[in-house]
């Protein structure tokens, strides 16, 4: 065997090739290599048609990498690519003779007429690449799996990362054309007007909110910031709730600040009307049990999944996302929250602005990748508590940490509840059990201000005119077991409240009792 010179993963490299143990050769096509880097010399248009489906490290030999980045570089400041100019660029970076020199380069060219089929040439490079990589992480895996320190589910994981790594790296859309375009525009036009549903993305359940955006868009990033409790997790919770039982869209929650154990008592409170403080303590009432398992049907049969991993970061949250896109084939993700994420990589050796930057890209990536809308919540920067007393509405040069949160998203939307800090809002109207959701940006439509009902014992939004038609059956006298067994089903009352007569003070009564549904 030939004198073995150095060492590269799985394999080992004599003089020419790489070898492994068993002394196989490593997947590779030197022959397609050469063929396509002559023709990337010898025709202008041959590097254009390749340069976005392959990169250096596809390539098996390593003179045909150093070749590879020359061109690359020529062709990124604009330079006509031939012999000469590549050759000019080697001796300048000082790799000339890493690249095999002068010599090596004439034969290049030689060996190929034209550029013709140099795209197919330049698929089997990648699938050669491919099957090593392939290869690396099999071996690694198989190396980690006999190390009995090995936590089997972070081998899974990293195992799984990099299989999908491998995907993103590899496989790259072409653009589409014109009449492609149209055609597919028209058929989705088409399915609107036939589906029975009137909004084209996932509905957040708000009528208001819903009407502005016209449900959660494909492949949009959705921010939606707010200061410390003013009900971020409530609104989405209450977003998950209509969107999977509602309408029976599968939808994944991420979240990094609570257990999933807290969030599935919150999504009970809510849909049963059931104070948070009677759950945890077990103490319900009759009525209450009741009220329980008939409602928990609802929860039981909802196609959320919660996962609430520690130190989530943005590759495991990826790798989580298609796998979960694959199985349940979910039609939208939520982070709870952005802030709470890191890269988890040997990339995250900038400043926290920095990092950020690169997750919430990250994010709007996969959102396209996926063809799903992610909403992420966002902290916001102390900035809105030093501003002046008549209004704290927040903005967005208040978003914390990165403006590049900003650029990314497509919506931006903020949580305003004016009552925190004992004011009204700027019409002067009472904010008592109100919020306001402003949508400070929106890339595909208009922006506009939507008015909530806020009930803060469970936690939860609902859409006003809900919460008026419950006051409004109240003002009828109607009692509690007739609001109880309503056919609609829509409102309960806490349990306390039983014998209480009810057309007494119907505005106390609903802001600090009636829970609408």
């Amino acid at each position: 065997m030939a004198e073995v010179k150095e060492k590269k993963g799985t394999f080992v490299k004599t003089k020419e090739i790489f070898v492994d143990a068993q002394g196989r050769v490593a997947p590779q096509s030197v022959d397609f290599e050469e063929a396509v880097l002559g023709a990337m010399m010898l025709e202008a248009e041959a590097a254009s048609l390749v340069l976005e489906h392959l990169h250096e490290d596809m390539f098996y030999k390593p003179e045909h990498k150093v070749i590879f980045q020359a061109i690359s570089e020529v062709f990124a400041t604009g330079g006509k690519i031939d012999l000469l100019t590549v050759t000019e660029k080697l001796r300048k970076n000082k790799k000339l003779d890493a690249a095999g020199g002068s010599y090596n380069l004439a034969l290049l060219t030689n060996k190929v007429i034209s550029s013709a089929h140099i795209e197919y040439h330049a698929r089997i490079i990648n699938e050669k690449h491919i099957l090593r990589s392939l290869i690396e992480i099999s071996s690694q895996a198989i190396r980690e799996a006999y190390d009995n320190s090995t936590d089997a589910l972070d081998l899974l994981e990293k195992t799984e990362q990099n299989l999908f790594e491998i995907s993103e790296k590899n496989f790259t859309r072409s653009g589409e054309t014109m009449p492609q375009l149209m055609q597919n525009f028209m058929k989705e036009l088409e399915e609107l007007q036939k589906s029975e549903e009137a909004l084209r993305g996932v509905p957040s359940g708000f009528t208001d909110l819903d009407r502005i955006t016209q449900g959660w868009q494909p492949s949009n990033l959705i921010i939606l910031a707010a200061r410390p409790a003013m009900g971020k997790t409530g609104l989405v919770l209450s977003m998950a709730r209509n969107m999977t039982i509602d309408y029976k869209r599968p939808v994944a929650f991420f979240s990094l600040e609570m257990s999933a154990a807290d969030l599935m008592m919150r999504m009970v409170s809510s849909e049963t009307s059931i104070p948070i403080e009677h759950l945890k303590t077990g103490k319900l009432s009759q009525q209450e049990m009741l009220t329980l398992t008939d409602k928990m049907s609802n929860l039981t049969d909802a196609p959320l999944i919660i996962d609430d991993t520690a130190g989530l970061t943005i590759f495991d949250l990826k790798a989580k996302c298609r796998r979960l896109k694959q199985q349940h084939n979910i039609q939208c993700v939520i982070i709870d929250y952005l802030q709470l994420m890191s890269l988890g990589t040997k990339e995250a050796k900038g400043n926290r602005e920095q990092e950020i930057s690169t997750i919430s890209r990250s994010l709007k990536i996969l959102a396209k990748d996926l063809h799903i809308p992610i909403i992420a919540l966002s902290q916001l920067s102390r900035d809105v508590e030093k501003r002046s007393t008549t209004s704290k509405r927040p903005q967005l040069s208040d978003l914390r940490e990165s403006g590049a949160i900003e650029q990314d998203a497509d919506l931006v939307l903020f949580i305003y509840r004016p009552e925190v800090y004992g004011l009204s809002f700027d019409d002067k109207e009472s904010s008592a059990g109100l919020a306001e959701i402003i949508i400070a940006k929106h890339r595909n439509g208009r922006t506009g201000d939507v008015r909530m009902q806020f009930i803060a014992q469970q936690a939860k939004f609902c859409d006003i005119d809900k919460f008026s038609n419950y006051s409004a059956s109240m003002a009828t006298g109607a009692t509690y077991s007739q609001l109880m067994n309503s056919e609609d089903g829509n409102v309960v009352t806490l349990q306390s409240a039983m014998n209480d007569d009810i057309v007494g003070d119907t505005n106390r009564f609903a802001h600090e009792q009636q829970v609408p549904f």
